[in-house]
């Protein structure tokens, strides 16, 4: 399943990725707003899609045009030239425009200018920000105020655009535009810019003009129409800016899908009290309540609510201000929401008291909000409930599974700040992104602390397991990339003091640093020093109900990997179906029970070894007994030991410098290792000998049973007698005995033999006769897969182990590639995906799909399983539900994940069948 993001956030939801765009038949690349509509997204963008829709049903909306994916795919393959005849087609556009406004671009009388604005078919943080006001200059800025009868307004307008335009279209850095911008407020002793007098801007301008023409070498270009098509070109090279690429590989948005650019009449939020622009949800966006929820400035243009410029205010307050213009605003909420059936996103701007709405999206939420809405949605009658699972992404249920802060904590918070994005974030001070990535990718915990973020710093959000911002509200950008990752954000906490060349956060009285860590509380918007306790997940009645409806439509089974009783138990609480892979060998890793097994190991002699064996064999047991316990009524597969026996055993390097430390002190007359030493040399000895070149494709699995049986027979008997003292408390144990790493049939053969011999003895000796277990093989193995019609001769069900399976296929050790060349060949696009965390469907899925023909060809009663984390990874379910396998099992807490996917694959599936 390919993920996408559609929205200007961080997060994405799922579906088939639409084809790489192409101009359609009759040629054209730009269309008129009026000529739009929903159903041309991959054409005309999510943005341009999204106007055209609301114009096409009657909500206000400026008028304009839009430069379509395929004029920047196009583009794109010509090396950045432009397609012929796309300018004259631009121009005749903007001619059409200028006629239906009346107004012509950058003229000196009733100017028309224009906003300029990306909008690829899955809008991202990482494409080209919006340009305002193009078109005006010193001639055009006064006929605005003359036509406005506000000066002020004209040249905030102005030094606006300049602004903008020199960052985004000519690369000045915007912090020497914000520097110059602080500097005047500090000499005029004023705060916001808001404060600033028409004189002050008109200097401001000049300023800024001068900044980027100290940066760039040359003046900006003033001719309007130079302007445009520059802009357009910026828009075109913002697809393969890094932001975008970062952003895209995140959520797997194909790269050759193309922006499209949209070019609309300004209107004006910033021509003072009775104008506004703003940020808003048809519904609460964290938590999923059905209620008006959003954000907005007086006086205000474009990005200024969401880059925490200015506080902003809360939606329902413009009710107060103004009134007339809020109705308008609900009612388009409303019809909104209606039309499309889901939670939208909207931008709005009010001009001289007239709403005008400027973008519409799907809205972004949290994976609590997701499903609350989902079930909302459904009660009210405004989808069914297959669409509801359609629109909820797998993926994101893991926001819901990780912990919460304890509420029973006594800790005093350092600050608060809004409660942007829920959750708890424990980790260490970064106050960067770049060091926020490189970090995470460390595997270190890290809060990224920031003055508010840019979409230059996703990378960074990201890798982090929390964002705190001294400024923004909450739709600013951290906010709402926060939520969309399940990211925990505490936004717009005023009294941080942020010194990032020191790496420094001072609050009140207190300064910390990047060697300390803080707590985040995304629910209440407080923040913590130190690391604060935290709590399990809580399964709420929304998650239980979609689930509940993901499991009436999926076909395949979900099983978890569980190694304890207590693994088990949440397995079990999270809707699993039994366990698809209890690894027995990490029951041998415990502090108590690794000097047995060593000696199991290490054993020069059968009965020295079958006394080790002896000793292992009841805490086995107790084990098994807590599993088959909590999965009462439902399947448990125990594999028998599988990895190699070096992991049990002291590291020979090790070993061998406690040898030389305890020669010496021999041979230089001390005493107190003397004793130790022959045992220390013996243990060398003997980890020597077992010592091998290539241990993870040496003597383990079924290898190193058939080599010593006694191991097999012994854990054989663990798990017998497990399910019979579980059976004689009245509960229903079913057993599946698991045989690892089988490449022949003759080793199952004979593996099986050992297998029912030992448990029929038990069971006869018991008593039992009517006690079920079945025997099979974990295929992890390319030989396994192609040979599975003699293999299945002798196994009542097969686990493909993609794990690794993956590994023998490509010839590739996991744990090697990704602290090597896997991030590099990702980034290069040699492999399309992780391979070991989605299912390589060319290669390893086509070894599963001939495991499961030849198997079920030779035994139609054959079950067949994945036990690889694959079982978890959306993607990959979907690609095993058309293989058509019985079950998947993964890690407990991907269980819902797994569900979930399921019914999406089913979902899928039925729509390819009815298409």
């Amino acid at each position: 399943m390919t993920t996408h993001a559609d929205s200007r956030t961080g997060s994405a939801t799922t579906g088939a990725p639409p084809p790489a765009s192409a101009p359609p038949a009759d040629g054209r690349l730009v269309y008129d707003l009026s000529e739009g509509n929903a159903g041309m997204r991959s054409l005309l963008g999510g943005k341009g899609a999204g106007v055209a829709e609301m114009r096409r049903i009657g909500v206000p909306v400026p008028d304009g045009f839009t430069v379509t994916t395929a004029a920047c795919v196009a583009a794109m393959r010509g090396g950045g030239t432009w397609p012929d005849g796309l300018w004259d087609e631009i121009q005749a556009h903007l001619d059409a425009l200028e006629r239906r406004t009346g107004r012509v671009l950058g003229a000196a009388e009733r100017p028309l200018l224009v906003s300029v604005r990306s909008g690829a078919v899955f809008s991202m943080p990482g494409m080209m920000d919006t340009i305002l006001n193009l078109g005006i200059s010193e001639q055009s800025a006064a006929g605005l105020a003359a036509e406005s009868g506000d000066p002020r307004f004209a040249w905030d307008s102005y030094r606006r655009f300049v602004q903008m335009y020199g960052e985004v279209v000519e690369g000045v850095p915007g912090q020497a535009f914000e520097d110059e911008l602080t500097a005047l407020k500090d000499r005029r002793g004023v705060r916001q810019d808001t404060d600033l007098t028409v004189d002050d801007l008109r200097e401001l301008t000049a300023t800024f003009r001068r900044v980027a023409r100290e940066s760039t070498g040359h003046d900006l270009p003033t001719e309007p129409r130079e302007q445009l098509r520059r802009a357009v070109d910026a828009v075109f090279a913002s697809w393969d800016s890094p932001r975008a690429q970062v952003y895209r590989r995140l959520n797997d948005i194909p790269d050759d899908l193309g922006t499209a650019v949209n070019v609309m009449q300004m209107v004006f939020g910033n021509k003072g009290g009775t104008s506004a622009t703003g940020v808003c949800f048809t519904r609460n966006p964290a938590t999923g309540t059905k209620e008006r929820y959003g954000e907005f400035l007086l006086d205000a243009q474009g990005e200024d609510v969401v880059a925490g410029i200015r506080t902003p205010r809360r939606l329902p307050e413009l009710e107060t201000v103004l009134p007339e213009a809020y109705a308008r605003l609900m009612s388009a909420m409303d019809r909104l929401e209606r039309h499309y059936g889901d939670m939208q996103d909207i931008e709005f701007t009010v001009e001289d008291g007239t709403l005008y709405l400027l973008q519409v999206r799907t809205g972004k939420r949290t994976a609590a909000a997701a499903l609350k809405v989902a079930r909302d949605l459904v009660a009210e009658g405004l989808i069914d409930k297959e669409e509801a699972l359609r629109r909820i992404d797998p993926a994101q249920l893991d926001q819901l599974l990780h912990p919460a802060l304890d509420p029973d904590h006594t800790a005093t918070p350092l600050t608060h700040g809004l409660n942007a994005s829920p959750g708890a974030a424990v980790g260490r001070l970064v106050f960067d992104a770049d060091t926020a990535a490189e970090q995470g990718a460390a595997g270190q915990a890290v809060v990224l602390v920031r003055w508010e973020t840019t979409p230059d710093d996703i990378h960074g959000v990201a890798a982090a397991q929390g964002v705190l911002t001294a400024h923004g509200g909450m739709t600013s950008h951290a906010a709402v990339v926060a939520r969309g990752m399940g990211k925990p954000c505490v936004a717009g906490a005023g009294d941080l003091r942020i010194d990032a060349d020191a790496r420094t956060l001072t609050i009140g009285g207190t300064v910390l640093t990047d060697a300390d860590t803080v707590t985040l509380d995304g629910t209440t918007g407080a923040v913590y020093p130190g690391a604060l306790p935290l709590v399990p997940p809580r399964v709420t009645d929304d998650f239980s109900t979609v689930l509940g409806w993901a499991d009436d439509v999926r076909r395949l089974g979900v099983r978890a990997n569980a190694d304890t009783g207590a693994d088990a138990v949440r397995a079990r609480e999270l809707g699993a179906e039994g366990v698809g892979l209890c690894r027995t060998e990490h029951m041998f890793m415990a502090t108590d029970r690794l000097p047995v097994v060593r000696r199991m190991i290490l054993a020069d002699t059968a009965a020295s070894r079958q006394a080790a064996l002896d000793e292992l064999l009841p805490v086995q047991q107790a084990d098994f007994e807590e599993i088959f316990t909590a999965m009462t009524g439902l399947p448990v597969a125990v594999r028998l030991i599988d990895p190699p026996l070096h992991e049990f055993l002291p590291d020979v390097v090790e070993q061998s410098l406690l040898v030389q430390r305890l020669e010496a002190g021999v041979e230089a007359g001390v005493d107190d290792g003397a004793g130790e030493l022959e045992p220390a040399r013996a243990l060398l000895s003997r980890i020597t000998s077992m010592a091998e070149a290539n241990p993870m494709l040496g003597t383990r699995g079924v290898r190193l049973t058939l080599l010593h049986p006694e191991i097999g027979v012994m854990q054989t008997r663990a798990i017998v007698r497990a399910a019979l003292a579980v059976r004689a408390r009245g509960l229903d144990p079913r057993v599946e005995i698991m045989v690892p790493l089988v490449g022949y049939a003759e080793e199952l053969r004979r593996m099986r033999e050992i297998v029912v011999a030992t448990a029929d003895e038990e069971l006869a000796a018991a008593g039992v006769t009517d006690l079920a277990y079945r025997v099979g093989t974990m295929i992890e193995l390319p030989r396994a897969a192609l040979t599975a019609g003699e293999i299945a001769e002798h196994a009542d069900f097969f686990s493909f182990g993609t794990n690794d399976l993956t590994q023998t296929t490509i010839g590739v050790s996991r744990d090697d590639a990704e602290g090597s060349f896997l991030a590099a060949y990702l980034e290069e696009g040699i492999v399309p995906a992780d391979p070991f965390a989605s299912l390589d469907a060319d290669g390893v899925g086509e070894l599963v799909r001939t495991g499961v023909e030849r198997g079920l060809r030779t035994r139609p009663d054959l079950e067949t399983g994945v036990c690889g984390e694959h079982g978890g990874d959306p993607a990959s379910i979907t690609l095993l539900d058309r293989i058509g396998v019985d079950y998947v099992s993964c890690s407990p807490y991907r269980v819902p994940v797994a569900r979930l996917a399921a019914a999406r694959a089913r979902l899928d599936d039925a729509a390819r069948d009815d298409a």
